[in-house]
């Protein structure tokens, strides 16, 4: 794959996603922000100064769903936000990071108990589903840093990325859209898997922080690509444009000029994308 240069001058860059008229939503963990790149490369403010947003969703009719301290709305036509998932056992939620959407519209994500970008010690969390308009389900507990998620075509697995155990997690997910039988589908050889985007032929991409890489991962397990990327940091990825045969990888860093810290990269794809749906609150 051949890297190109599309956007620079960020924090820790996070939950990228393109919506049908071309244009990449993205997020600064750590200077904070939500931002839009056109597809002339002009980058637009949408949130300003909003940090920790690790994950996003388009949702249905309007707007973006965002992760962060809580589970919340933004609407694109009034700038306002509403929360959706914010308490859990009457405290207040201390972060929530990665995300994905399954066909009904419901958001999975884990909770983050600790500092994970200002190194603090792992505490573990939990991984939820937040079904509209907004009932968070608890599916399980003891997750050590909760990172990228994917659901398979035919929504019976779920996939979980929990960096720590430098490992990507698979459930089976009965009709019920519980999760049963956790257990290891990929370990990496280095680095921690952080975001994940699922292929048309069913494997795995996952962004290695740390490790300078993407990893692409068959539906057995297999380990079978690992491509290099100008960074060190890299920490989530996306296909996008009109085939889905556009790979868009963002990071906290750009090893061939360190000045322009985080950066978004576009490299083609020979494989496809899989479409993720919209969240429905």
């Amino acid at each position: 794959m051949h890297f190109e240069t599309v956007a620079y001058g960020y924090g820790l860059i996070e939950a990228p996603r393109m919506d049908e008229r071309g244009r990449l939503c993205f997020s600064d963990v750590t200077n904070g922000g939500i931002y839009r790149r056109l597809p002339d490369g002009t980058v637009e403010t949408l949130i300003p100064k909003r940090r920790g947003v690790g994950g996003m969703a388009f949702n249905e009719g309007d707007g973006l769903v965002l992760t962060g301290r809580g589970l919340i709305h933004w609407s694109e036509r009034t700038g306002k936000t509403r929360e959706l998932f914010t308490r859990w056992e009457g405290r207040e939620l201390r972060g929530l990071n990665d995300l994905t959407v399954d066909a009904q519209g419901s958001v999975y994500t884990g909770t983050l108990e600790f500092d994970a970008v200002g190194g603090g010690e792992p505490v573990p969390g939990n991984l939820f589903r937040i079904d509209p308009p907004g009932h968070p389900v608890l599916l399980w507990e003891g997750i050590q840093l909760t990172n990228g998620l994917a659901i398979s075509a035919d929504g019976k697995l779920l996939y979980h990325c929990d960096s720590v155990t430098n490992a990507v997690w698979v459930y089976d997910v009965p009709g019920d859209r519980s999760v049963r039988d956790r257990r290891v589908f990929a370990r990496l050889p280095e680095g921690w898997p952080d975001g994940m985007a699922r292929d048309a032929q069913g494997a795995l991409w996952v962004a290695v922080y740390g490790g300078g890489e993407i990893v692409r991962i068959r539906a057995d397990g297999t380990m079978e690509r690992r491509v290099k990327v100008p960074a060190k940091m890299v920490t989530s990825l996306v296909f996008a444009g009109p085939d889905l045969s556009e790979l868009y990888v963002v990071s906290a860093d750009n090893l061939e000029d360190p000045a322009r810290k985080g950066t978004i990269f576009r490299a083609r794809s020979e494989v496809p994308g899989a479409p993720v749906p919209k969240a429905r609150f």
